[in-house]
């Protein structure tokens, strides 16, 4: 006799309205295809490439640190997903969402990489929709599933910065 797949109940989830990667990637591909139909540039200055590369660098080694402790903690890194543990370690020591900060890191050091202000421009309701559509939801839902523990942290560690 075989036994069932484990299955998660439908409410155990924040029911993000889109998924991060996917919200940033959209709105990456639009500023680009914004700044070859009319471009715009940021600046000319060789500060914005040396800084958009920071900011590049810092965004990647964040995000790898961020899924890293994820991933040792056992629980997913994927928002539509349970989670399975409350992540208190590494840069969530510091923020509660270091992986959107990573994100937004990555994207505002692409658009200075490439001088698109079409790309700084859109940061606005990629962020918007991020903190009302991904991480209010994941609030509720994480002090939903973890009660004290969770408000404990939130009371103790900065929700971005």
């Amino acid at each position: 006799m075989t036994q069932a797949p484990v299955t998660h109940a439908p409410s155990d989830s924040p029911h993000v309205l889109v998924l991060p990667p996917l919200l940033y990637g959209v709105a990456l591909a639009a500023g680009l295809l914004l700044q070859w139909t009319a471009p715009r540039p940021i600046v000319a200055s060789n500060a914005r490439s040396w800084a958009g590369g920071v900011l590049l660098a810092c965004g990647v080694w964040l995000a790898i640190w961020g899924r890293r402790v994820m991933d040792r903690a056992g629980t997913n890194v994927n928002p539509a997903l349970p989670a399975t543990a409350l992540v208190v370690t590494g840069p969530f020591r510091f923020s509660r969402n270091p992986l959107y900060v990573a994100l937004t890191l990555v994207y505002v050091g692409l658009a200075l990489l490439t001088n698109a202000l079409w790309l700084l421009l859109l940061i606005v309701p990629v962020l918007l929709v991020l903190h009302f559509g991904v991480v209010r939801r994941e609030e509720r839902y994480l002090e939903a599933k973890f009660g004290d523990a969770y408000r404990a942290y939130r009371s103790r560690v900065r929700r971005y910065l």
